[in-house]
């Protein structure tokens, strides 16, 4: 049932791979999905695929696996189809449920943290900046000093440093997944770490606003 030796497509075009009629009457994984199958289903309910396209683009890749548009229906039709559906999407909410619900732990967990920026005098935390500076762009051919650089160069080495204190936060986004969730919760715990600088250095205030502002761009 299976054959050898025909092309996939490349992106955007059919799934035959330039075959009109293996378009018309297979679908590839991507195809499967769209119809709601997960890739348990295939094998449990489709099995082997009917078809096999090579990879003209990269040959070290599986092969596309193809299946007929007709035992696709067939089994779209079954009890067994119905009731594996079913499973699947019982799972797939419980699963968004369970992402919602560590994102709201998260976020509480961000809002609620105490965030305790290091207090320092004015000529420690310059002092260290530009140390921290300094091992961070070893391969310079000059080393950093506080003669030569500009306040507002030593005020993003001062925040580059506190945010590096302060790393140890961003363990409060563990175990968060989906961009979404994610991108929320980043961007409490960015205000908050900023907003925290900002309280314990004042004059840094205009540093930490320029970096929010540009994550928001």
């Amino acid at each position: 049932m299976t054959a050898h030796g025909m092309y996939e497509s490349g992106p955007g075009q059919a799934a035959g791979g330039g075959d009109p009629q293996a378009a018309r009457t297979h679908l590839s994984a991507a195809g499967l999905r769209a119809r709601g199958w997960t890739a348990g289903m295939v094998r449990q309910l489709l099995g082997e695929p009917d078809l096999l396209r090579a990879n003209p683009h990269v040959r070290s890749s599986p092969p596309t696996r193809l299946y007929r548009v007709e035992r696709v229906e067939t089994a779209e039709r079954s009890d067994a189809f119905r009731a594996v559906a079913a499973t699947a999407a019982r799972r797939s909410a419980a699963a968004r449920s369970a992402a919602r619900r560590r994102r709201r732990e998260v976020l509480t967990r961000i809002t609620a943290e105490p965030i305790d920026v290091p207090r320092l005098t004015p000529q420690r935390l310059t002092a260290l900046a530009v140390e921290h500076r300094n091992r961070q762009d070893e391969e310079r051919t000059y080393t950093a000093t506080v003669e030569g650089a500009d306040p507002s160069e030593l005020d993003r080495w001062k925040v580059d440093y506190l945010r590096h204190r302060l790393t140890r936060y961003d363990e409060l986004l563990s175990g968060l997944h989906g961009t979404t969730g994610r991108a929320a919760a980043e961007e409490l715990l960015r205000r908050r770490l900023y907003a925290a600088i900002t309280e314990a250095y004042p004059l840094l205030a205009q540093e930490c606003e320029r970096r929010l502002a540009a994550v928001r761009r």
